[in-house]
């Protein structure tokens, strides 16, 4: 490969890697393959159980058996996280995810404000209920936390088997004009326009994208799907906060939970050393969490909200697709 090309091979993975899309590079993909492999797996997976179970028993005498089952899971669930962080790229992703969402908050409001009114109608309607108030405020914190882990799994796994749904078109066939298109202003455009010169159609086998390359298309669907809840779970948070210390009086709550409150005294003094408590904190965050929950199925589901958020990160992927037809030429001319 002339210099000249191995420079535009250089930019093109940097294109993919500010994409969110790591592992459509060579080298970052083998480093991901040789790190979910079953030796390196293997310890990696043992050491995350040892500390879950660490922390479990250190916990448990002072926390209590839910609270350190929460901490165990914790623990666990870090272990493996900063594993996916230092070996799989998992940053690249996320911190692409995060990015395209600030981005497209114009699209997101909109779109939201479709579920919002309903849901708020309806959760509501439960944190004026005096049952609610009963359970949510019972639960310690590692109760409460495992529940919030538990919506937050579901969430997920109805994600996993929904998602790749979206994923059906992305590697079909690519037209040289769409391939000119896709790469254009990027560093393939170059070697797009000199494929498209040879061919007028690019086969579905070339273009077709598997293994983990399929994968990272699907993480960055999750991830951006679950920013997306994270950001409408803690709006509904504060929205729970700011209405219950306005109109939740402390001797109704007391009634409804049939005990005393727990007072959280702020700096601020006033209002809020009377009416913000620990328990209006529990029912928030539960209620909150179970709304991440429905908006994550309504996201899926709704066939307007499909169409507009999806399509937008749909076309980004086709983009980044026909680009790979672009760089796998380019990487199969240096081995030539």
């Amino acid at each position: 490969m002339v210099p000249a090309q191995r420079s535009d091979v250089a930019a093109a993975e940097r294109w993919f890697v500010e994409h969110g899309l790591p592992y459509f590079v060579d080298d970052y993909r083998a480093a991901v393959a040789r790190g979910l492999r079953r030796p390196r797996l293997v310890p990696v997976v043992t050491a995350a159980v040892v500390a879950g179970v660490v922390t479990g028993v250190v916990t448990g005498p002072w926390l209590g058996v839910a609270a350190a089952l929460g901490a165990a899971l914790t623990a666990l669930g870090l272990v493996l996280a900063v594993y996916a962080v230092a070996t799989l790229r998992a940053w690249l992703i996320v911190g692409w995810a995060v990015r395209r969402t600030f981005r497209s908050l114009g699209l997101m409001l909109p779109l939201v404000t479709r579920a919002l009114p309903l849901l708020l109608l309806f959760i509501t309607f439960l944190f004026i209920n005096a049952e609610v108030w009963q359970v949510a405020a019972s639960l310690d914190g590692g109760v409460l936390w495992i529940a919030v882990l538990l919506f937050a799994a579901i969430a997920v796994g109805f994600l996993l088997t929904r998602l790749p749904e979206e994923l059906d078109s992305v590697d079909d066939e690519v037209e040289a004009q769409q391939l000119i298109d896709a790469c254009t202003g990027t560093p393939l455009e170059p070697a797009a326009r000199r494929i498209a010169a040879r061919v007028d159609r690019v086969g579905a086998v070339d273009a077709e994208v598997s293994g983990l390359q399929k994968a990272n298309l699907l993480l960055v669907l999750l991830v951006a799907q679950a920013v997306q809840v994270l950001l409408l779970a803690l709006a509904v948070f504060a929205f729970f906060i700011v209405f219950g210390v306005v109109a939740m009086a402390p001797e109704v709550v007391a009634t409804w939970t049939g005990g005393a409150l727990h007072p959280i005294d702020g700096p601020l003094g006033g209002i809020l050393d009377t009416r913000l408590s620990l328990e209006l904190i529990r029912v928030s965050t539960f209620l909150a969490a179970f709304s991440g929950l429905y908006f994550t199925v309504y996201a899926v589901t709704d066939e307007h909200y499909r169409r507009q958020f999806f399509s937008v990160v749909i076309r980004e992927l086709e983009r980044a697709v026909s680009a790979r037809v672009a760089y796998r030429w380019l990487r199969d001319e240096d081995l030539a």
